[in-house]
């Protein structure tokens, strides 16, 4: 095997020296001349199937040079491992222009002469935050036409090589690639690149990178975009830096271009939220000393005093009130007046948020000419998948031709089983949650009754109570369970996506997307619902406690209130995922290309060869996109479904965001393959659910002020019940805290123990005392309270939601300047056109029309070529 290493060594070494071979690192075909514009690479084993994929890569690749592309094959002696041949792909000028005009590809017809806007005064004080001009904008302005090669003379063409971007080109290939045919099987017409990967028959299909990463190319014709976004972009130090969009889009496509716009928004808008969330907790943090509840139940002659109600079924104890002195100080921090004003501030923080996107995202509609993008959508998008699996065809009354489609008692099949399967899995994660919650009611007895006997941890005793060290087990296990159902549904998401055979690309993912955020919101957020609307709200009293499955006890909250624990619960689950995500995407990725990146760096440029550096990266599949933006609207959903439990939920998120707008664009740069260009003027269906949550978080943190923090029983005591003017508070705790006789216990409910020989014990409730007539019922303070809760939920509703409305009306999606620049351009447009066509009309007068190249005509009949097949 050695031997053969060095024999391969020397081949490449002689035909460097003797053919004169540029350097290997080279986008250029051997000519020097050609850009690769793609690259397909296959392992030639020699198993059952490989004189059939011996014919399909015959029949494919003739087609594809029938369809107007250039190929050169490189031999596997040329290869690193010397098993890999790679065929190279060039599209020509005339298929460019061809496919330039099918795409509906904008390209520069009249530098912009609208003037910029007015500059920012604060620009200087912004400096330091800036890029380079020519990084952030590598290229002119200009106003933009849809191509037609009958109207080349009309567009702004210096150089025929460098008209179209390297992500254009490589979009046009992808386009032929994914609709060329490769034969006949089984009575069906089998096409695209697609079908070629997954039978085997190509290993790989990727556009390359322009140079490696760390260095600049030798060869002048290279732009060095790679390395430019690495050093500017992607790297951690460069943290505080704008995001280079243009060059983004350039580079990558509009479609990764609007989701690193939309990330980077997205942070910006989160240091507001930060910033108050931090004030709040501060406020928490400082007034923690003047909590009149934590000190009552902190003092000995107080909270001391009071004799709490077994927290279980015979092997709890009675418990002192002040036992839990350290945890209610520490819920203060997040459960006060401070909490309610950061839940109304968030619901109004996010319609600012979803309103100034729509103006950002309007903006950059007009700047990357996708102003009319929706009708090239329907037309373009087409699944080569949808194509090939539904047989039958019917007229198109817009188009009035033939084109395939499914019929509907297909479709009603395929849904049915699709809404089944997807039911089954969201079942399956309740089931989790109620095994998660059963998990907590059998093992609280068992850490009540080790913390009350275990002599070690009773320096730990006041802050790591029972409930709360049943809540982070219990958040840990659920985040482990959350995981695994993740990793497994995942897969069976994009099944029951492909069985129901979407009819567009926008449709596949706007199915999967709902698919799986459906799941998803349920799994991270049905433990965080449990613990804010229903721990601790069902709970009976002593005597006559409510059982799950008539076996397991109710929990009750801390006498401090729930909120500490659904804070818990929130930060284990969203710093827990954020970590493990972190982890997923940077290390992950580095551990797989290890090898490759030190063969990269150790073996000379002339001797590994661009198409091989890249082979070695790893695959940005074309759902890569679509587990960012899940990652990120779940951290959406945790920062405000939730974030009246955790005003640090906001800093959390932008510590994240700014590493992970980092780690994101430099797994793509480094790690990865260079991606196909893609085309989308928004960040599509996600912003409906963006505008769903928004509205449901307003809901959720009303309820969670109301019923989850001790905020509304506070003022109701304060206004209504409060005895002592100098210190209203005063005496709350034991208001809050109702009284059971001890010998009401009936045998199942009742502790083994009673050492003390207490005769009553109190319990969180309203209700009458055991010598009242209307013994164990709720009081009228229970009822005043609920009524109180009620209001509050409505007003702060109304409130909430009135406020949003207005300013969302106030605020117009579309930037009036950037209105202006439109209605300019279409009219500048129509103007050249117009003109155009005058002036052709003229010549044709005069001259007559010219002839077709043959270049031309063989790009033309390859078009019409895979029209047929299709």
């Amino acid at each position: 095997r050695q031997s053969g290493r060095r024999y391969n060594l020397f081949l490449k070494r002689r035909l460097r020296i003797d053919k004169r071979h540029q350097s290997k690192d080279s986008i250029f075909f051997r000519d020097g001349v050609r850009r690769i514009d793609f690259v397909l690479s296959y392992v030639d084993d020699l198993n059952k199937e490989w004189e059939k994929k011996l014919e399909r890569r015959k029949e494919f690749e003739s087609n594809l040079q029938k369809a107007g592309l250039e190929l050169e094959t490189e031999d596997k002696k040329e290869s690193e491992d010397g098993k890999i041949y790679f065929v190279k792909i060039h599209a020509p000028w005339e298929v460019l222009i061809t496919y330039a005009e099918v795409l509906n590809i904008k390209v520069p017809i009249k530098e912009n002469d609208i003037p910029s806007t007015v500059e920012n005064p604060l620009d200087c004080m912004l400096a330091p935050l800036r890029l380079p001009e020519k990084v952030m904008h590598p290229e002119p302005d200009y106003f933009t036409a849809p191509f037609s090669k009958d109207k080349q003379e009309l567009y702004l063409i210096d150089d025929e090589s460098t008209f179209f971007s390297p992500s254009m080109r490589n979009r046009i290939v992808n386009y032929i690639l994914t609709r060329c045919p490769y034969g006949t099987e089984e009575g069906k017409k089998k096409f695209g690149i697609k079908r070629l990967l997954n039978n085997g028959t190509y290993s790989a299909a990727y556009p390359l990178h322009d140079c490696q990463y760390w260095k600049k190319a030798n060869d002048p014709n290279c732009d060095n975009e790679r390395y430019t976004l690495y050093m500017e972009w992607a790297r951690f130090l460069r943290f505080y830096k704008e995001q280079p969009l243009d060059l983004i889009r350039k580079y990558y496509g509009e479609k990764i271009g609007i989701y690193f716009a939309w990330l980077g928004f997205y942070t910006e808008m989160l240091f507001l939220a930060a910033v108050v969330g931090l004030i709040c907790f501060l406020y928490g943090l400082f007034t923690m000393d003047e909590n009149m509840s934590s000190k009552e139940i902190c003092d000995p002659a107080i909270g001391g005093e009071i004799i709490m109600c077994p927290l279980c079924d015979q092997d709890c104890e009675y418990w002192r009130l002040n036992t839990t002195c350290q945890s209610s100080e520490y819920s203060h921090l997040f459960d006060n007046v401070a909490t309610l004003f950061f839940a109304v501030f968030m619901g109004i923080w996010v319609t600012l948020f979803l309103e100034f996107w729509k103006r950002r995202q309007a903006r950059l509609k007009y700047e990357w000419d996708l102003v009319d993008f929706e009708e090239e959508q329907q037309q373009l998008q087409l699944r080569p998948e949808y194509e090939a699996k539904c047989t039958q065809k019917k007229k198109n009354p817009v188009t009035q031709e033939m084109e395939p489609y499914l019929p509907i008692t297909s479709q009603a099949v395929r849904f049915c089983i699709s809404g089944t399967t997807v039911l089954f899995w969201v079942s399956l994660i309740i089931a989790s949650m109620i095994a998660v919650i059963v998990y907590r009611l059998a093992v609280y007895a068992a850490f009540a009754s080790l913390m009350e006997n275990a002599e070690k941890l009773q320096p730990v005793r006041g802050l790591l109570t029972p409930q709360l060290a049943t809540s982070v087990t219990a958040s840990c296990l659920n985040f482990v369970i959350i995981m695994i159902l993740n990793f497994l549904y995942e897969r069976i998401a994009i099944w029951i996506t492909d069985m129901e055979i979407p009819r567009t690309h926008m449709e596949y993912e706007n199915r999967l997307t709902m698919k799986m955020f459906l799941f998803q919101f349920v799994n991270y957020y049905s433990s965080c619902f449990y613990v804010a609307f229903f721990k601790g709200k069902f709970v009976g009293y002593p005597g006559a406690y409510t059982y799950m499955f008539n076996r397991w006890r109710n929990e009750e909250c801390d006498p401090a209130g729930c909120l500490i624990e659904l804070t818990t619960q929130l930060t284990i689950v969203m710093a827990g995922k954020q970590i493990w995500g972190n982890i997923q995407e940077a290390i992950v990725p580095w551990i797989c290309n290890w090898w490759g990146r030190r063969k990269a760096r150790n073996n000379p440029e002339n001797l590994y060869s661009r198409w091989e550096q890249d082979h070695d990266l790893q695959t940005f599949g074309a759902l890569g996109l679509f587990y960012e933006y899940l990652e990120m609207v779940i951290q959406f959903g945790f920062i405000t479904l939730f974030v009246a439990s955790f005003p640090l939920a906001p800093l959390l998120a932008l510590m994240n965001n700014i590493l992970e707008i980092r780690v994101d664009s430099w797994k793509l740069t480094t790690q990865y393959r260079r991606p196909v260009a893609a085309k989308a003027h928004s960040i599509g269906v996600w912003q409906e659910i963006l505008n769903g949550m928004a509205i449901l978080s307003v809901v959720t943190n009303a309820f969670i002020v109301a019923f989850t923090s001790d905020m509304i029983p506070r003022l109701v005591y304060y206004y209504a019940y409060s005895e002592n003017e100098d210190s209203p508070m005063s005496g709350y705790i034991n208001n809050s805290l109702s009284v059971f006789q001890i010998s009401d216990f009936p045998y199942r409910n009742k502790p083994k123990q009673n050492r003390e020989d207490f005769v009553i014990c109190r319990y969180r409730d309203y209700r009458y005392p055991p010598d009242h007539e209307r013994k164990y019922l709720h009081t009228m303070q229970f009822w005043h309270i609920l009524a109180a809760k009620l209001a509050f939920i409505i007003i702060m509703e109304h409130v909430v939601f009135i406020v949003k409305f207005f300013v969302a009306w106030m605020i117009p999606d579309v930037p009036a300047d950037v209105k202006a620049k439109i209605k300019r351009e279409k009219y500048l447009t129509q103007k050249i056109l117009h003109e155009y066509e005058l002036e052709k009309l003229k010549e044709r007068l005069c001259q007559g029309d010219k002839r077709a190249t043959e270049k031309e005509f063989i790009a033309t009949e390859g078009r019409m070529e895979l029209s047929s097949a299709m």
